[in-house]
């Protein structure tokens, strides 16, 4: 199940994301695996997310991209899909009703 996203620390400060947002994002959430390969690659959230908002949809094809910009305009799901730097592949999900992103391993989903 995901979770709010914690601090990236572990102080219980706040981490500001600025981003150019294309669409909304509503609530960010992350399952545990996905924060522990966060982690373990040495990226934040803000490495990947910053990316999904702008419309970069990462290791897609060109078929899921025109897809997913199709979305952007009519409503629907929006996938991206990044690989880390230990090679660890990480998903985006932004929900078609824009309430919640979730940051998760593809085999979570």
């Amino acid at each position: 199940m995901p979770e709010n996203v914690p601090p990236p620390d572990g102080t219980g400060g706040i981490e500001v994301l600025i981003l150019e947002l294309t669409f909304p994002i509503g609530q960010l959430v992350a399952t545990p695996g996905a924060l522990e390969a966060l982690a373990r690659s040495g990226h934040s959230i803000s490495d990947f997310l910053g990316l999904h908002t702008v419309r970069n949809w990462g290791d897609l094809d060109e078929d899921d991209r025109a897809s997913n910009d199709h979305s952007v305009d009519h409503g629907g799901r929006l996938l991206s899909a990044y690989t880390m730097r230990d090679g660890a592949r990480l998903w985006i999900i932004t929900e078609a009703d824009r309430f919640v992103t979730t940051l998760l391993l593809p085999c979570e989903y």
